[in-house]
Parts: C-alpha cells; structure tokens; sequence
C-alpha cells in the first residue's frame, strides 16, 4: 500500500480512537453523571457567581436562544472597536496597523461566527494582544456556542415531552472548562515541543538560500493554533495558515491537527446517541456522514495524485501527484485528506493552497462546504443534519401513508415550513451572493467601494468565477477557507461576506433548535409496528439520498459553470 495513502488510514483511525469515548464522556458531562474533571466544579461555580448567572435554572428553547444571541452580539460590539484601535494598545511589538472600519466589521463577525475568514494577513493583520483577546477568546467562545446549541438540541429528545431544557450558561461554560480548554493545552504543548512558536517576542531574521535577509514573525502561536483546529475555527496566526513551517512544522503535527479538528464533530454524533438512549441512531448518522465524507474524500486523493492532465500532454512526470500548492514536506494524499475534512467541517484550515488543487478536487471542496453536514462544526453540524434529517422523515411518511413521526413525536406542518426554509437559505445566500458578486466585477469594477486598489481577480473566465463561488460558500459555511486568487479585502466583500456570514450561522442554528423545541412540547406517540423506525440502514441511506438530490439541485449549475467546466476546458486543451 501507498505511504501517503496509510498514513491517511492511520490518522483517520486514530481519530476515532479518541473522538468515540470522548463523545461518551462528554454525555456524561452533560447529562451531569460524575466524571473524572469534576474537580473544575468550585471554578466553574465561581465563574457563575461572577456572571451572575445560575446554571440550575431551566430554560425553554426560546430562553436559550435569547442568551445566545445576546452574548454573541456584546463580542461583536466589543470586538470591532479593539480591533480597529489595535494600533493604539499594548503588545504590538511589530508595529501593525488598525483595521479600517470594513474589514474590522468582516472580521469580527467571523470570528463571533466560529468561521475565521481572514481578508487579513494573520502575522501582520493583528497584534499580539487582539490575537489573544479578540481572536482566541472567541475560537474558545463560539466553538462553545456551537456545543451548547447543540446540547439544548439533544435535552429536547432526551425526555418524552418537556420544555425543560437544561440552562444554556451552564452548558457553555462546561464545552469550555471541561472539554476546550484540556485538549488545547495538550494539543498546544505538542506543537510548542515541535517547533512553533510560543512566545512575545518580535519578528526574528534569517538569511533565505537566495541569500536574502528575511523578517519573520513568531508570538505566542501554539496556543492559538490548537484552539483554531480543536474549536473548527481555522483562523491562521501566520497568513499562510497551517502551510505555514511554524504554524505545522511537520509530520507528527500535520497529523495532530488533523485529528483535532474532527474528534469533536465526531464526539458529539457519538454524545447524541449516549445522551438521547438511542445509540443505533447515532451510528446511523455517523455511518451516513462517514458515506457522505468518502464520496468526497476518494475521487480528491485520486484526482491529486493522478497530476495534473495539462502537464501529462507536454511529457512531464508526475510521480509525486499534483504538487502545485503543496507542501513537499506532506505530499498529495495527506493534503487532499486535509482539503476535504476542513471543508465538510467548518474548520477552514489550509496545509495547501485550494487555489492551486485540480478543478475537480475545487467542486469538492465547494460541495462539501455547500452539503455542511458531513460531521460538520462543533455542534452544528448535527444541527445542519438534523435539518435533511426532518425533511426525509416527511418524504418517508408521505410514501408510507402515515404522520411523519421522530423520537415519538409528529412533525407536522410548522416544523416541515421551519426546515424547508433553513434548507431554501444556503443555496439562496450563496447563488445570490455569487451573482451579486460576478455583477458588482463587470459593471462596477473599477468603483472605489468595489476595490482597493486592484482587480478582484487574478485568474479570468470559469476559473475566477469559482474564486467568487468559493468565497460566498466558505462564508455561508461559516468555514473561512479561500481560493486566494480573489482580492477580498476591499469594500464590497468585507460587508457582503460579513452579512452572508451572520445569516448563514445563526438561522441554521435557531431553526434546528426551534424545531426540537416544538416537537418536545408535544405528547409523546409510543412506537408501535407502524411507526417509521429512523435508526435502520434503509432510513439512513434515505436521508442520504435527500442530502444528495437537494444538493445537486441546488448547486450543480454553479458547480457546472466553474469548477467543471474548468476541468473539461483542461482536458481538451
């Protein structure tokens, strides 16, 4: 077997290894059973006297989505002002600048959204100090928020009929303590061991191969680097992201990254099944999701090392696969694994430049950010699967001739309108946004609001549109990922991206939430010998069939126009 290709197994295996008794404990953790970290109680309950807040007191589903959204909009505010008064605080030992008020605006809506798109050059776009309490503080936040959404979402189909759903302060301060803050100080000192920086110190010199004199910026990186891959938040500390040789130096991190930034979208499929009683149906969804992330996986590493079919007409060898873009120190296989975990999940994280990837690796990257729901973010991801999830138990009803039925409880009508709208909005955001976008370049490229100072793009015709299409996706996924090709720090983007990336977080997680609330407060159906069982294979592959047919409705005309088309022009050239 290929080296590239086991180490690829490996890691993956290893992956689950830890994310399968993590998902355990952390339904442990959350259903308030006694656990070895027990002794972070007198802090947490410390932090709760200080808020103000008490975790005991129950809330409905509306109660919890007031506290989310409300904390979420003070770091917004908070943040946009620090960030563009950096320049004017401590801890900025390389001189760099403050944001202007647009992409202060884009960025902390980013980040409040656990999508870190950067329209900034991480080394040289903030200081130390906004990199601690603006950036990392909110990768620790916003993965919490995630988790917490998420567990609201499992208390509703815990108990028969309740509208009890545990406290949303209390859950969010347990994602942290108990599981966020651990694993980043583990994964943080196996990266500072390895080689990357982990102090607050300036830029340092060094003399290149060329012979030319090279400033180079360090910090306190490590930290910010696990939680960016442990939270799936992918915001670089260095512009190059985790291609960067000090953000991943090699092998052993490359692969510790990888693993954490899928154990916990993993772990919390697993902590639904333990949490809810109904451990078949989380192996069900984890199995469909698992399908879902091979269908993309499989044709991306065999595209990247079969090379490029434009330089096999002019002679040249390929052994080594496609190495555009690409980090010699990784090779193709691990790079193409990367490409599609961090698309599937909302991490956004590069080792490689997508840029640069085959046009059909491009379309798969773009539909795994489209589908969300292949594991997907901390916590929302389930909450993203939970949306095609409803949909195929109305289709299934409708071919059975019966009330659709979940957990016991009838979906009817008002929860059918919820999930069809959050289903409706993604294809809406990003087809809108891309067409907006194409319209903006060719009418009103040259308007001062439209750029600053120099073209969008840098590659013409279907390739630059994929730039656009890539960009409006990555932000409605809240991924943060980039065809870098697309000049994005200029007006027009900062506030197109910024709205897109505030609609496509937060409806997708109040509809889910919303919907598990309502059928919770129904009367509890008990299952009978005609009741549409959702934990067999046969409703599995359904589900999987409805994510594929909505899917490819959806977005298969833009994917044609960009993506594919530019592969057929490859091939015939």
């Amino acid at each position: 077997m290929n080296t590239e290709i086991l180490g690829l197994i490996t890691t993956y295996l290893l992956t689950l290894l830890i994310a399968i008794p993590l998902g355990k404990y952390l339904a442990k953790v959350f259903a308030g059973a006694p656990v070895w970290t027990d002794f972070m109680k007198p802090l947490e309950g410390l932090i709760f006297r200080l808020a103000g807040v008490s975790a005991r007191e129950q809330m409905n589903w509306k109660q919890h989505m007031k506290a989310l959204l409300t904390i979420n909009l003070v770091w917004l505010v908070y943040g946009f002002f620090v960030l563009m008064f950096q320049d004017k605080l401590p801890l900025n030992p390389d001189g760099n600048p403050g944001m202007t008020p647009d992409l202060s605006f884009n960025t902390i809506i980013s980040f409040v959204v656990n999508c870190d798109l950067q329209h900034y050059s991480g080394e040289s776009g903030v200081t130390y100090l906004t990199q601690h309490i603006v950036v990392m503080f909110l990768m620790f936040v916003s993965c919490a928020t995630g988790i917490a959404a998420a567990v609201v979402f499992f208390k509703a189909f815990r108990d028969k009929t309740t509208v009890k759903l545990g406290n949303f302060w209390e859950f969010f301060v347990l994602s942290i303590t108990r599981l966020l803050l651990p694993l980043s100080f583990v994964i943080a000192l196996v990266l500072a061991f390895n080689g990357t920086p982990a102090s607050y110190e300036g830029k340092d010199q060094y003399i290149s191969l060329q012979g030319d004199t090279v400033g180079v910026s360090r910090g306190p990186a490590a930290g910010m680097i696990a939680i960016k891959h442990l939270g799936t938040n992918g915001g670089g500390w260095f512009g190059a992201n985790s291609s960067h040789p000090l953000e991943n130096p090699n092998y052993l991190t490359n692969s510790v990254e990888l693993i954490a930034q899928v154990i916990i979208p993993i772990a919390m499929v697993v902590c639904f099944g333990v949490f809810i009683r109904r451990r078949r149906l989380s192996w069900i969804i984890f199995g469909v999701m698992t399908i879902g992330m091979l269908l993309l996986l499989i044709p991306t590493v065999s595209s990247e090392l079969g090379g490029s079919p434009a330089l096999s007409k002019l002679g040249i060898s390929q052994v080594s696969g496609a190495m555009e873009g690409k980090e010699v120190r990784f090779g193709p296989a691990i790079t193409g694994y990367w490409s599609t975990v961090t698309t599937i999940i909302s991490t956004g994280s590069v080792n490689s430049m997508h840029d640069s990837a085959m046009p059909l690796t491009g379309a798969w990257q773009l539909l795994g950010m489209m589908v969300n729901s292949f594991y997907g973010g901390c916590g929302v991801g389930l909450l993203n699967y939970f949306i095609y999830l409803i949909i195929a138990v109305f289709i299934s009803g409708l071919m059975v001739g019966r009330t659709p039925e979940f957990l016991g409880h009838k979906v009817e009508a008002r929860e059918i309108k919820i999930a069809a709208l959050i289903t409706l909005l993604s294809p809406f955001l990003i087809l809108a946004g891309t067409a907006i976008a194409a319209y903006v370049f060719k009418y009103h490229g040259d308007a001062a609001w439209a750029v600053q100072p120099q073209n969008w793009l840098n590659n013409p015709g279907f390739h630059g549109f994929s730039e656009m299409l890539y960009e409006v996706t990555s932000a409605n996924a809240n991924n943060g990922s980039g065809f870098e090709g697309l000049g994005d720090n200029n007006v027009f983007w900062n506030v197109l991206t910024g709205f897109v990336l505030l609609l496509g977080r937060f409806l997708p997680i109040i509809g889910p939430v919303a919907i598990a609330g309502l059928l919770a407060s129904k009367k509890f159906i008990p299952e009978s010998a005609g009741t549409l069982r959702t934990d067999t294979v046969t409703f599995g592959l359904m589900t999987l069939a409805v994510i594929i047919v909505l899917n490819a409705l959806s977005y298969f005309p833009a994917l044609a126009l960009g993506p594919l088309a530019e592969y057929f022009t490859m091939l015939k050239s």
